[in-house]
């Protein structure tokens, strides 16, 4: 898949701070219609991110004695008790191929993009590669690849 990750990712990033409860965040990508957020430091660099799933299932839940408070969303727990904190990323200079193989390698949904110093400037999801897919088809139907 030809194309460059710079020209699908989304650039409007929504992020949150470690200290945001859960809830909180749960509100904010229903809010964006988004299913994974970054989270940045007061420099605004990236050190994780959670996905709706980490909201839905924490991973302390299976060691949770009592299972009533599993699925309540309490902004006592923050982002950072639930953050995944080895994230994988994408570059501005990386290819849709490249980014559709990193998705899919470690099943994610998608990664956030980091420019050459290294700041968070886009997100990029299965969408916005479903998105590249339909112009690429567009492209070989039309003969103008």
């Amino acid at each position: 898949m030809a194309g460059k990750v710079t020209d699908y990712m989304t650039r409007k990033v929504i992020s949150v701070k470690p200290e945001t409860g859960v809830r909180e965040a749960f509100f904010k990508m229903k809010e964006h219609h988004i299913r994974h957020l970054p989270v940045v430091d007061d420099d605004n660099r990236l050190i994780g991110i959670v996905s709706d799933r980490e909201l839905r299932r924490p991973e302390w839940v299976d060691e949770s004695i009592d299972i009533t408070h599993v699925y309540y969303l309490d902004d006592e727990i923050t982002v950072g008790d639930v953050m995944i904190k080895r994230v994988h990323v994408i570059s501005t200079r990386d290819t849709l191929r490249r980014a559709v193989r990193l998705l899919l390698e470690n099943h994610i949904g998608a990664a956030p993009v980091l420019d050459k110093k290294g700041a968070l400037v886009g997100m990029l999801s299965a969408v916005d590669l479903m998105r590249a897919l339909n112009d690429l088809i567009d492209e070989q139907r039309s003969g103008t690849s």
